[in-house]
């Protein structure tokens, strides 16, 4: 009879050894290929996903790729039209889903102007859940529903402070209006400058101003780099003007000396002739 120490064999003659307690334990499995945690986080946030709602990785990878795959059925017009209406110019090549990470950073809630088509986009990206028979307001309602009473409050907060700032600068609450007509879809899709009321009640205080004048500088070298420009453009004009002045007069005095030229070999021959005509008639 095999002792307690012995090892076991089985009917085909395999002998499996006993386990030794004080054998090393078998390694952790390894972990799956691709992002950590910390990066499907940070692409939530870009995306606008909350990643606290997530228990596991795979759960957040999931969701993450739903809201790629929501986004590229986005039409790229108005996705434009959301951009333009939060006043950010996107690169002329940027894909969907850069797009999609510029509108979600916008912080606006007034969607006077917005089309029906970019107040659904911006339900889904703000988790509004819209529906197939919302109109308008009905849209406006749940994107204004969605926000929490504390991001309320403090965008409320931030709108008084703006307020304070717009007066003690002097400046007009009301943003200048576009040229382009007074309709819906023209102030949605013009470009206008915010008030800096409203750039604080975006961004908060120190971003406000911050971005304002940050947006100043840029128009004020801008403007400087226009009128170097400018200047450049007039200076290669009258470079231009007395190159061409140069090469009319050098042509019209390559043409009085090959006029000078024909003339004289004109009066030559005819000398020779002349000299011709002498020696065989006059002189022979």
């Amino acid at each position: 009879m095999p002792t307690e120490n012995s090892n076991l064999s089985t009917g085909a003659g395999i002998e499996i050894p006993d386990s030794d307690p004080a054998a090393p334990a078998a390694p952790p499995a390894a972990e799956p290929d691709g992002p950590t945690r910390e990066e499907l986080e940070l692409a939530a946030e870009q995306f606008g996903l909350d990643s606290t709602r997530f228990q596991t990785r795979n759960e957040l990878a999931e969701a993450i790729e739903k809201r790629r795959l929501l986004i590229a059925g986005f039409d790229r017009e108005i996705m434009l039209e959301l951009l333009r209406w939060g006043r950010r110019l996107p690169p002329v090549d940027a894909t969907g889903e850069q797009l999609a990470r510029e509108i979600t950073a916008i912080r606006s809630m007034k969607f006077g102007g917005l089309s029906r088509g970019a107040l659904v986009v911006l339900a889904h990206l703000r988790h509004a859940v819209p529906a197939d028979t919302d109109d308008i307001p009905t849209l406006i309602h749940k994107l204004k529903h969605q926000e929490g009473l504390f991001e309320k409050l403090a965008r409320k907060k931030r709108a008084f402070i703006g307020k304070l700032v717009s007066n003690l600068v002097g400046e007009n609450d009301e943003p200048p209006r576009s040229r382009s007509g007074n309709s819906p879809a023209a102030t949605a899709t013009a470009a206008r400058e915010a008030s800096i009321k409203e750039e604080i009640e975006e961004a908060g205080l120190l971003s406000g101003i911050s971005n304002r004048l940050k947006r100043t500088a840029d128009q004020y070298l801008n403007q400087k780099l226009d009128e170097i420009e400018a200047r450049i453009d007039r200076k290669l004009e009258e470079i231009d003007r007395r190159l061409g002045q140069w090469r009319d007069r050098e042509v019209a005095n390559r043409l009085k000396i090959l006029k000078i030229t024909l003339w004289a070999s004109v009066i030559v021959a005819i000398v020779s002739l002349i000299y011709s005509w002498l020696k065989v008639y006059i002189s022979p």
